[in-house]
């Protein structure tokens, strides 16, 4: 599906239609939240600035009414994008996950091979992903290496410097 927008050609992919992306509760709130922020805060801006660029005479010739609603159009293609990731969006039950082996939303305690340090991390969805609360994506190279290990393996992680091991020492939930 193409849509066209002064100039523009947006392709749109029908697959993506279909992508649904598993949330705490908290990554759900944040993400309605920014979803709020941009209907009901951005989108008056961005009408208000057509509007006042509208007022300063001739449209053949106005950069700034052009500018606005090329603004206009990404602001809309963006709220566009959000709701369709809401809709598709779940809800982890967190009480119903294995605690086995390494899933998302587990929280994994460390121990690396090389330098005998341990730590502890959160695998959450990409959009979640926070390095310095400890929150890291289940699409990140580590997270990918550790999904699905259980306590006592070896995960071999190669990452752009190398190869880590890490031993899985304790698996909960988040």
């Amino acid at each position: 599906m193409h849509r066209r927008s002064r100039g523009f050609c947006y392709l749109l992919n029908e697959d993506s239609m279909s992508n649904v992306s598993y949330y705490t509760a908290e990554g759900l709130k944040k993400l309605r939240e920014e979803l709020n922020q941009l209907r009901d805060v951005e989108r008056p801006k961005a009408s208000q600035a057509i509007a006042d660029a509208r007022d300063k005479g001739d449209l053949s010739e106005n950069a700034e009414y052009d500018a606005a609603k090329e603004a206009q159009g990404l602001l809309e293609l963006k709220i566009s994008k959000m709701e369709e990731t809401l809709a598709n969006a779940r809800l982890i039950d967190e009480s119903q996950l294995d605690t086995s082996k390494v899933l998302v939303l587990s929280t994994v305690k460390l121990k690396n091979m090389n330098n005998k340090m341990e730590m502890t991390y959160t695998l959450v969805a990409e959009s979640e992903a926070d390095l310095k609360s400890g929150k890291i994506s289940v699409n990140s190279p580590i997270g990918k290496g550790l999904l699905g290990k259980t306590v006592g393996e070896i995960a071999e992680i190669t990452v752009p410097n190398g190869t880590l091991k890490f031993e899985i020492l304790e698996i909960s939930r988040a």
